[in-house]
């Protein structure tokens, strides 16, 4: 058919919808981004992009905008899709079965799976359902798509899985983390319009983190409001080695009318104060010992062996100078997400110099009402070369 015989013209879609779903790269991270469209007569009528973690794949839109273009489904030639259809369950079901539920007849694949644990299986799996499939692996370059898909399967993370972490802060435009005292309500960096976003990013990770030490500054409850998705909200973690977080702290009261808690997790030193543990278990907390490197602190790699163990695979780092500047130097920061907003001076120390150390890779910026925000991939930490 002519379609298999235009191979240029698949390769040239192929890239198009790869160059689309490259925009959502920071909101998906560390799945990769995937594009796909359907091709009716050699037009692609519609298209879908992975766009977010934990939301609907990009065959699964595609085929959806399809369904809703008016064009008959007898009239769909064929699915492109940048990635070999994923295989497995994870927060979506397998886009394979998808594929083969939408009855298409034929589909076309911009490059396989990098991951040697399901590698061809998408494939396998539509080819056994009687679906002609076109392998134009290579078309989509992945050390160009999605670099950070192929680090979260460098052979050294999955020997030692720890969660893809997101690093987020709020800072002055002369890099503190605290406002200045003379600020006009005394807490906030950002505006609303950054505080709303906070909210959508937090309600599409699967834990947030911060210290014992922002719990006794800001007494957070670490909640997701609207806009953000409350349906199924992300574990709440401390740090805390000695177990100072009282039990009125905010984050154990009952979530509002329009904000969504996950459960609490404290992580503190191996063998905690008995009285401590005992109110903080009374007042809904679980705690989870691991060692520690020194006196006051726990050992962060053990921490986040520990989280990716519970199924924790996108997290959020909400935490002061501290504790974020540690999570850098031990290397266990994927990505970052730094507001700046419009005011001079404040209080404590910045992550200036700690980001001087660090590589970051690809980055985005963006105007966020009265702040700036700068998405970047960490692609080495402090003293790697």
């Amino acid at each position: 058919m002519a379609l298999e015989l235009d191979t240029p013209a698949l390769q040239a879609h192929l890239r198009d919808l790869a160059q689309e779903a490259r925009d959502h790269r920071f909101d998906v991270a560390p799945n990769p981004c995937v594009g796909a469209g359907v091709l009716s007569n050699g037009k692609l009528i519609a298209r879908g992009v992975h766009a977010h973690w934990g939301g609907p794949h990009a065959e699964v839109m595609a085929l959806a905008a399809a369904a809703s273009s008016g064009v008959p489904r007898a009239a769909w030639d064929a699915l492109l899709v940048t990635l070999e259809p994923c295989s497995s369950f994870g927060k979506t079901g397998p886009c394979s079965e998808a594929i083969i539920a939408a009855g298409i007849s034929r589909v076309v694949v911009g490059a396989l799976d990098p991951d040697p644990r399901h590698r061809g299986r998408g494939i396998e799996a539509l080819v056994k359902a009687g679906i002609e499939v076109i392998n134009l692996d290579g078309s989509v370059l992945l050390k160009d798509q999605a670099p950070h898909f192929l680090r979260w399967l460098s052979i050294d993370r999955l020997r030692q899985p720890s969660p893809w972490t997101v690093a987020k802060w709020a800072q002055t435009l002369t890099g503190q983390l605290t406002p200045p005292k003379t600020s006009e309500d005394g807490q906030w960096i950002s505006g609303p319009e950054a505080l709303a976003e906070v909210h959508v990013l937090r309600g599409r990770v699967d834990g947030i983190m911060t210290g014992f030490g922002t719990v006794r500054a800001d007494n957070p409850r670490l909640t997701v409001r609207s806009p953000g998705q409350r349906d199924d909200p992300p574990v709440r973690i401390v740090l805390d080695s000695d177990l100072r977080t009282p039990p009125e702290a905010r984050l154990f009261e009952q979530p509002g009318e329009d904000e969504a808690g996950g459960p609490v997790l404290i992580f503190c030193r191996i063998g905690p104060d008995v009285g401590r543990a005992r109110a903080l278990e009374e007042a809904g907390a679980e705690l989870l010992e691991v060692r520690s490197v020194n006196r006051t602190s726990l050992d962060l790699k053990a921490v986040s062996q520990r989280l990716h163990e519970r199924g924790i695979q996108r997290l959020l780092l909400e935490a002061g100078p501290r504790l974020t500047a540690a999570m850098l130097e031990e290397g266990l920061v994927d990505q970052v997400c730094i507001y700046t907003g419009d005011m001079r001076g404040g209080e404590g120390p910045t992550l200036g110099n700690t980001l001087l150390a660090v590589r970051l890779g690809e980055r985005r910026d963006l105007e966020v009402g009265n702040c700036s925000r700068m998405d970047a991939f960490v692609t080495l930490p402090p003293g790697s070369h």
